[in-house]
């Protein structure tokens, strides 16, 4: 694929040994417990927590984010603790309560088409994480070094600025 005047080769992490020669690293939506489970069964947890810790850029979506997250308040989800953040699943309510909205991003020049489904809300920002943009007073997406987390799905969309942000600027 080629976006942002960069090439980049897409690789599916599903087993141990894939993360570590990743240049960049996007943590889709889906469904967080299985994420977790799957992370922790196959041994790729530890690797994307180094990962993080070495400064790569990293974008977390949705149920990326809560994985991603300090607490997720779901003791089924393990989170990996990399995102100094505490979420709320589904806080956007359920699959019928879909939506998008136009977001003003920081960083962006114009406002972002965000698709929200089944989306967590971020519900407690530490110090260290910036707030990029919020939805009636709750934060969607936010950064944190080199990761940035959002509630909603840039990837449903043709625009892809939010991927530009995370990973190539």
């Amino acid at each position: 694929a080629e976006r942002h005047g960069e090439s980049v080769e897409v690789e599916e992490v599903r087993t141990a040994g894939v993360v570590p020669d990743c240049d960049l690293l996007l943590m889709p939506g889906g469904e967080s417990t299985t994420i977790s489970r799957l992370l922790r069964d196959e041994g790729i947890a530890e690797e994307i927590r180094a990962f993080a810790a070495g400064g790569k850029p990293m974008l977390v979506t949705c149920a990326g984010l809560i994985v991603a997250a300090r607490d997720a308040k779901d003791e089924r989800v393990e989170t990996l603790d990399i995102l100094d953040v505490t979420v709320d699943r589904n806080a956007f309510g359920r699959q019928k309560d879909s939506f998008e909205a136009m977001l003003d991003v920081d960083g962006l020049a114009e406002p972002f088409p965000a698709v929200f489904i089944r989306a967590p809300a971020i519900d407690e920002v530490d110090d260290g994480v910036d707030v990029l943009c919020e939805i009636d007073g709750r934060p969607v997406a936010v950064r944190q070094d080199n990761v940035i987390g959002t509630s909603f799905h840039p990837e449903l969309t043709e625009d892809s600025r939010i991927h530009g942000v995370a990973f190539f600027e």
